[in-house]
């Protein structure tokens, strides 16, 4: 089966095609057969990009005014002769599409139709900077493409194993029942994936194992994965909450934001601002949100691109350490996305102190495991440190081919 994997945000539209199959799926032999993006929709310079197996590779800079547009030149590149990859549209056989947030109604990828549809709607009021784009992508995508099946994978999905005790906030009970709030969790496709390829990779059933999952970008998370269920994550009714990110605070003491209102004068228009843009990495080093120039400042003797990295790292300790004691211990720590793969220094940094728990660094394995797959904890090591690069779109493609199986 050939599956198109669609991510649309609010001025992009990113997309892989894969051919996979069941018997793909189980015996890992799936093929990208392309990948790219429309991006800066909506602007003169708009630009959409393509790569294909065994083809040259295609960028074009040109106005492109709207999503639908957008979608439009996906398909026209997937099927252009001379860059790419298939002669005609209906050899996409099913449409896998990035959701963010499902609420607590969608626990698994499901297909989409009228009442699945209406139902994503409904969770717009909990993320309204997201779902409307990936409803919109959706919609263009079904226009385009006619009876081809599409499936809804959502963010949110995998973290509803949580039990309430997890994910319950200690506000007036009926804000819960009333008003849907509580912890949702997100970036669930990337912890999926992770807690799934550490099965994979060491040949454990689900059931035989613990996880600490740690995704590590601009924006980050983690989550304790306990026998495939996740049983805590960080990111909470928005993903403001948890580990510090490039942007974001995460924890704070909320009456913070009372000083700000009565001191400042501060309305929710800067208080979101301040919280979202101009916090984390960037508000505590005032140079980047960018961990790799963090990293070039701090050997350069920033001392405050070192704080910020000291903290980053600090809170991901603290995690860490308070996941291993809530699933009662934990035989796998996996750190994953741009940061985690990719920064000898902060998995360094965050694997201090670790030995408290069985996890202990092999620092030589460190330097050698950027953006490859594998084991950088010494030998005698209790707890397996590890890095998994994730693989979102592929875990899309997946459940949309259970899904239109009719196994989810």
């Amino acid at each position: 089966m050939k599956i198109l994997v669609l991510n649309c945000g609010s001025s992009s539209a990113k997309f892989q095609l894969f051919d996979t199959n069941l018997d793909a799926i189980k015996g890992g032999t799936e093929t990208c057969l392309a990948k790219g993006i429309v991006e800066k929709i909506g602007e003169e310079t708009s630009m959409r990009r393509i790569e294909c197996l065994g083809k040259p590779a295609f960028r074009e800079v040109v106005p492109i005014p709207s999503h639908t547009e957008a979608i439009r030149l996906i398909i026209e590149m997937l099927t252009h002769p001379e860059y790419g990859i298939i002669k005609d549209k209906n050899e996409i056989d099913a449409v896998g599409h990035r959701v963010v947030h499902g609420g607590e109604t969608f626990t698994h990828s499901c297909v989409i139709d009228e009442r699945v549809l209406a139902k994503i709607k409904e969770c717009i009021q909990l993320a309204p900077l997201h779902n409307p784009h990936n409803v919109r992508g959706y919609e263009i995508a079904k226009s385009l493409l006619g009876e081809t099946p599409h499936v809804a994978v959502f963010d949110t999905a995998f973290h509803q194993t949580m039990p309430a005790s997890s994910f319950i906030y200690a506000l007036p009970y009926e804000y819960y029942e009333k008003k849907r709030i509580r912890r949702y969790g997100f970036h669930g496709t990337s912890h999926r994936y992770v807690a799934r390829r550490i099965g994979r990779l060491f040949n454990l059933p689900k059931e035989a194992y613990s996880v600490i999952t740690v995704h590590l970008g601009n924006g980050a998370s983690i989550a304790a994965v306990q026998k495939g269920r996740v049983m805590d994550t960080s990111m909470g009714f928005t993903p403001l909450e948890g580990l510090v990110m490039g942007t974001r605070c995460g924890d704070i003491d909320p009456a913070i934001l009372m000083y700000l209102i009565e001191s400042d004068g501060a309305d929710v228009a800067s208080l979101n601002r301040i919280l979202n843009k101009q916090s984390g990495l960037i508000g505590i080093s005032g140079i980047s949100n960018d961990m790799r120039e963090l990293e070039k400042a701090s050997k350069n003797g920033n001392k405050r691109a070192a704080l910020a990295i000291d903290i980053f790292c600090y809170r991901i300790r603290k995690y860490i350490g308070a996941y291993t004691v809530a699933m009662g211990g934990v035989d796998f720590v996996a750190f994953t996305a741009g940061i985690g793969e990719n920064s000898v220094l902060v998995r360094e940094k965050c694997s201090e102190g670790l030995e408290a728990i069985g996890a202990v660094i092999d620092k030589e394995k460190n330097r050698a495991m950027n953006g490859k797959e594998g084991v950088f904890s010494t030998d005698a090591s209790k707890v397996r440190l590890c890095v998994i690069p994730t693989n979102e779109e592929i875990l899309i493609a997946h459940d949309t081919v259970e899904a239109v199986s009719g196994l989810l």
